[in-house]
């Protein structure tokens, strides 16, 4: 059975497209095209589901059109219209790129002066130049390699150099 804490979102599918069982895919993450990932996991009636990638093919930076395994009708495509789509953290450790930003959310953020827990980010805001953790709690953290000192994808922390009183604003 796949855990929740074992993987981590990259997007959600939309309509069908076609009649062959394609399905639109928006993604955060391209995870899947980076790595050697045969299949993705796609939530469905909050159960975590392994689907099998037949093929895919960009439409834009953001979306795409992905064909499943025995997924061969637009009725079936239609089926999982709306599902959250999930990549494997272990396969994503693998890669050679290090962490993406989505595969970071709820990972802890660490005080490396105190090595105290700040908070777990639940979002990254990256609509900007500069890139935001945003914690459960609503702080905003920036997340700019200059304060982030290790990260541990294991843990699942992020040590960073947090400057004094940017907590407390």
């Amino acid at each position: 059975m796949i855990k929740q804490e074992d993987v981590y979102k990259i997007g959600r599918l939309g309509k069908a497209h076609g009649v062959k069982g394609e399905v639109s895919f928006q993604f955060d993450d391209d995870i899947f095209d980076t790595s050697d990932a045969d299949y993705l996991i796609l939530e469905i009636d909050g159960i975590l589901v392994p689907f099998f990638i037949e093929e895919y093919r960009f439409r834009n930076d953001a979306l795409a059109l992905i064909k499943f395994c025995d997924v061969d009708t637009q009725q079936r495509a239609s089926e999982l219209t709306g599902c959250d789509v999930y990549f494997p953290r272990s396969i994503a450790d693998e890669s050679t790129e290090g962490p993406s930003l989505a595969m970071l959310v709820g990972f802890d953020i660490v005080d490396a002066s105190n090595n105290a827990v700040v908070g777990k980010i639940a979002s990254v805001d990256d609509t900007t130049q500069n890139i935001l953790f945003e914690l459960e709690d609503g702080r905003l953290i920036p997340a700019s390699d200059d304060l982030i000192e290790a990260i541990n994808t294991e843990q699942q922390t992020i040590k960073m150099n947090i400057p004094s009183g940017l907590l407390t604003i």
